[in-house]
């Protein structure tokens, strides 16, 4: 299980790139000017040599020369395995309890809705609609189409539409075997009608027609409403994560 979930774990690294990163003694650190804590962040997945009180103060020196906080993804994978509690003792604080699903494709045939429009890179319609909905503030916008414009794998931006007016939009990253879903958001005023379960549902069938066998997606555990979506469509958690951010 954690050769699986490392694989899904580097999956969700290509699937949202950082602007600038750098590794550090097996820490691989990431910058995209603050936008979302994906791409902000330290990432300890390798083994490393150095002290580790050392890395983190070097860490500290490098984010807040870039005017940010200083986070730590912890995973099940982190490096060294008592990182978590070495932060807690160090004053940084636990956000963001997120839980990361899988679902196997191969157990179902997924059937796209039929009103949508498909795009295999981020077009400004897709960036334009994502930003309305999901209330992305003016001066992130560069950074979010930098980081959608630098995706490697496969990808698809879709949105649905209900009478020609759009009312979800999300997206899918197909990297080999896997497919990975993000950006998931209805309009507000649609939302509690179902748009969520069928633009889950559209970008699986996508990612299965591409070949991939199974689907990953990151979801917040405050987050009750796609915690029911996901279980309903049969995603099992397979690791948490959390963000350790200096207070």
């Amino acid at each position: 299980m954690t050769d699986f979930a490392k694989r899904v774990e580097e999956a969700s690294l290509n699937a949202w790139p950082a602007s600038r990163q750098m590794v550090f003694d097996g820490w691989l650190l990431r910058f995209a000017d603050g936008y979302t804590r994906r791409a902000n962040s330290v990432n300890p997945i390798y083994t490393g040599t150095g002290i580790v009180e050392h890395k983190i103060k070097f860490c500290e020196k490098i984010y807040s020369g870039r005017q940010l906080p200083c986070v730590f993804k912890i995973t099940p994978f982190v490096q060294p395995a008592n990182l978590d509690e070495i932060l807690a003792a160090a004053g940084y604080k636990q956000e963001a309890l997120t839980s990361v699903q899988t679902l196997d494709l191969d157990m179902e045939v997924f059937e796209p809705f039929p009103d949508r429009l498909e795009w295999t890179e981020p077009v400004e319609a897709w960036v334009k609609e994502y930003i309305r909905m999901n209330g992305v503030e003016p001066k992130h916008i560069t950074s979010l189409t930098s980081i959608l414009n630098h995706i490697v794998p496969e990808t698809c931006f879709m949105l649905l539409q209900e009478q020609h007016t759009t009312v979800a939009c999300g997206l899918a990253v197909r990297d080999g075997d896997w497919v990975g879903l993000f950006d998931i958001v209805a309009d507000p005023s649609q939302r509690g009608k179902g748009l969520g379960q069928k633009l889950v549902v559209s970008l699986l069938a996508w990612g299965a027609r591409q070949g991939a066998k199974s689907a990953y997606l990151q979801v917040m555990l405050n987050n009750e409403a796609a915690l029911k979506l996901y279980g309903k469509l049969g995603f099992r958690e397979i690791y948490p994560y959390w963000y350790r951010v200096k207070v």
